[in-house]
């Protein structure tokens, strides 16, 4: 009776002792270096890769932004502001998704067929959008020089970046906005344009955060 007491206590006390261990180990000890390694090596990416702007972060290269107006009186969705470079339609998971805003509690694509009417209707009336909103006089955007990811949204309804075709049909509407030269907003496009991934992965992207901090700057040098 004795011995079979002595044998549960110490099988009781390895156990506690090897679960005291593992959790030094993996709850403490793992994390930290895991933490300390990627804060040395990775900093910007373990951070959320945000961008800083007049000392403050004003959002991170690897999640889209909306530039709309303030919500008018019995407005549901508010208009885009036409001074600053738009993103990709941000369809989230429908239009009832917060997502459709970058609320970041949702994310994800339509999940609609390519034949469904409701996508269908959306894009042409994403692209009519396109056309009528960077059309100003001397240059109009035709409706077959709108690129796809104008009308359509990312996998993730989160990209933050947009093709350099659609960021150069903004560049008249842009320059026209903040009283700029074309051909200098047609240089911050290509400033601002990153190439594939390694030179062979993705398609060429510019970084719409980015690009709209460098035109504020641009306009602050005015």
């Amino acid at each position: 009776m004795n011995n079979s007491v002595m044998n549960t206590v110490r099988l009781l006390g390895a156990g506690l002792r090897a679960l005291l261990v593992l959790t030094l180990v993996t709850g403490v000890v793992y994390p930290l270096v895991v933490t300390g390694v990627a804060q040395a090596l990775f900093h910007d990416k373990a951070n959320g890769s945000e961008v800083k702007a007049d000392g403050k972060v004003v959002g991170s290269s690897l999640i889209g932004q909306s530039y709309t107006l303030p919500l008018k009186k019995g407005q549901e969705t508010p208009d885009p502001d036409l001074k600053w470079f738009q993103g990709r339609p941000a369809d989230g998971l429908g239009s009832n998704s917060v997502n459709t805003r970058y609320e970041l509690l949702l994310s994800g694509a339509t999940n609609l067929s390519a034949d469904n009417k409701n996508l269908i209707q959306g894009v042409k009336d994403a692209r009519a959008a396109v056309v009528k909103d960077n059309s100003v006089p001397g240059y109009t955007v035709k409706a077959s020089e709108v690129p796809a990811d104008a009308v359509t949204s990312s996998g993730s309804g989160l990209d933050p970046d947009i093709s350099p075709a659609y960021a150069e049909i903004q560049a008249h509407r842009i320059a026209e906005r903040n009283g700029l030269p074309v051909a200098r907003v047609e240089k911050l496009v290509r400033e601002h344009t990153q190439g594939r991934t390694l030179g062979f992965m993705g398609e060429p992207r510019v970084n719409v955060l980015g690009l709209n901090i460098a035109l504020k700057d641009l306009v602050a040098e005015r």
